[in-house]
C-alpha cells in the first residue's frame, strides 16, 4: 500500500490533506489524539519529509524544540531510578509535532489546514457555550476538557483577536475585533481558572502598551480601562466571587499551618521545588524524578509541615514550568526552555508578526508561572499549529513564488 501511495501523486496528496484536516479538526478529541499524531507523522514520511530535515533545522524554533526534547531524553541517564508514576514529562515530547506539521504545509494545503483549524475551534467554542449556558458546567465535558484548558483556550482567543484589532487599519473591523476579544474575555471570567485569567490580563496589557506606544499618561488610561473591565466582569461572575472567597479561606488556613488547599499546595510545591533545584542546580535530578523527590522530601522537610500533601493530592507536577524543568534538568533545562521561548518569538517576528509574537510568548511565560502550561497537551500543540499556519501564510503572502 505504501508503494502504491508513493507511486501515485494524486493519492499521496489526498492522504496528506486528509491527515492535515483530521489533525486540525481532531486536535480536541483526547481519545483520537495518539492516532492523529501517528497519522500526521505517516503523512510526513509519505511526503518525504525526512529528506527536508536539513532545511527544517535552519528554523530556530525547530532547533529549539529539538534541543529541549533531546535534553529531556538525555536526562533519563542521570535519573537515580527509572521514572515511575504518571510520566507527565512525556507530554513535552508532543512539541515535536511542530516539525512534521510545518513541513507538510504548502500553498495548496495551507487553506485546507486553516479551514480545519478554524472549524475545530468553532466546534469547541460552541460546545463550551452549550456546557456553560445549558448544562451550567465548567469546561467542556463532551471533549473531556477541564475548565483550566477551556479557560486557556478562551484567553488565547481573546489575545489573538486583540492582536488582529491592533494590526487592522480599518476602524470598523478594528472595533469588531476588540468587541469579540472582550466577549471571549467575559467568557473566560465565567471559568474557575484564576491562573490563566491573570495570564490573559497581563498579556493583554502588554499588547495594548506596545500598540499605543505607551507614555505614562497612556499607561494610566489603559490600566484604568482594563481595571474597569475586570471589575465589571468580576462583579457579574459568580464564579469569580466564589474563587475569591476560596482564596481568602486558603490564606487563612495557610496562616494556621494548613497547606492542604489550592494555594497552600502550590506554595509547598514551589518551596520544595526550589530546594530541589538548589541541591542539584546544574543538571537537576534527572527526567521523571521530580514527583518522587517531592513525595520523599516532604516527610521531613521543614519538620514535616507538608507531610500530608501527597495524601491530599497525588503528586504529578510543580504547577510552574520553570521549577518543573529545573527539577528535571537544572539550569541547563531552564536555559533550553528560555531558548525555546526566544525562538518561538523569533519565528513569528521573522514573519513580520512581531505583536502576535510578543503576545504568544508572554501568555506562555505568564501561564507557566502558576501552571505547568507546557504539560497541557492540547494547548501548546494548538499554539504551535497557529504558529506554523501564521508563519506559512506570511511567507506565501510575502513571497508567492515560493
Amino acid at each position: 500500500m505504501s508503494g502504491f501511495i508513493r507511486s501515485s501523486a494524486p493519492h499521496r496528496e489526498i492522504l496528506i490533506r486528509v491527515a492535515l484536516i483530521a489533525f486540525c479538526l481532531g486536535l480536541w478529541f483526547g481519545t483520537l489524539y495518539v492516532f492523529l499524531v501517528v497519522l500526521l507523522v505517516m503523512a510526513w514520511l509519505v511526503d518525504d519529509g525526512h529528506k527536508k530535515i536539513g532545511s527544517l533545522l535552519k528554523e530556530p524554533l525547530v532547533r529549539a524544540i529539538g534541543i529541549f526534547c533531546c535534553l529531556l531524553l538525555l536526562g533519563l541517564l542521570w535519573a537515580e531510578t527509572f521514572p515511575e508514576g504518571r510520566h507527565k514529562w512525556t507530554k513535552y515530547l508532543l512539541l515535536l509535532i511542530y516539525i512534521p506539521f510545518l513541513s507538510l504545509l504548502n500553498q495548496q494545503r495551507l487553506p485546507w489546514a486553516i479551514g480545519a483549524a478554524g472549524a475545530g475551534f468553532g466546534l469547541v467554542l460552541l460546545s463550551g457555550l452549550y456546557a456553560w449556558l445549558v448544562e451550567q458546567q465548567q469546561g467542556i465535558p463532551l471533549f473531556n476538557m477541564s475548565y483550566l484548558t477551556f479557560s486557556a483556550l478562551l484567553g488565547i482567543a481573546s489575545i489573538f483577536l486583540c492582536c488582529c484589532a491592533c494590526m487592522s487599519r480599518n476602524r470598523i473591523v478594528q472595533m469588531l475585533f476588540f468587541l469579540l476579544a472582550l466577549a471571549f474575555l467575559y467568557l473566560q471570567f465565567q471559568q474557575s481558572a484564576r491562573s490563566f485569567l491573570l495570564a490573559t490580563l497581563a498579556t493583554l496589557m502588554i499588547v495594548l502598551m506596545i500598540y499605543f506606544r505607551v507614555s505614562l499618561r497612556t499607561l494610566t488610561q489603559i490600566a484604568g480601562f482594563v481595571l474597569l473591565v475586570v471589575i465589571a466582569f468580576a462583579y457579574t461572575s459568580p464564579v469569580i466571587s466564589e474563587r475569591w472567597q476560596q482564596a481568602r479561606l486558603d490564606f487563612e488556613n495557610i496562616r494556621l499551618g494548613q497547606y492542604n488547599n489550592s494555594i497552600g499546595y502550590r506554595l509547598a510545591l514551589w518551596d520544595v521545588g526550589l530546594q530541589g533545584i538548589a541541591e542539584k542546580p546544574l543538571l537537576g535530578h534527572g527526567t521523571g524524578m521530580p514527583e518522587q523527590y517531592f513525595d520523599q522530601v516532604v516527610v521531613h522537610y521543614k519538620n514535616g509541615i507538608y507531610a500530608n500533601l501527597p495524601v491530599f493530592q497525588q503528586t504529578s507536577h510543580y504547577h510552574n514550568d520553570w521549577i518543573e524543568i529545573g527539577m528535571h534538568l537544572g539550569i541547563v533545562g531552564m536555559a533550553s526552555l528560555m531558548y525555546l521561548l526566544w525562538a518561538w518569538y523569533g519565528a513569528l517576528a521573522q514573519a513580520r508578526l512581531s505583536l502576535p509574537a510578543v503576545a504568544m510568548v508572554s501568555f506562555v511565560f505568564f501561564s507557566g508561572l502558576t501552571e505547568t502550561f507546557l504539560l497541557f497537551a492540547r494547548m501548546p500543540v494548538f499554539l504551535l499549529v497557529i504558529t506554523a499556519l501564521a508563519v506559512s501564510w506570511q511567507r506565501l503572502r510575502l513571497n508567492p513564488v515560493a
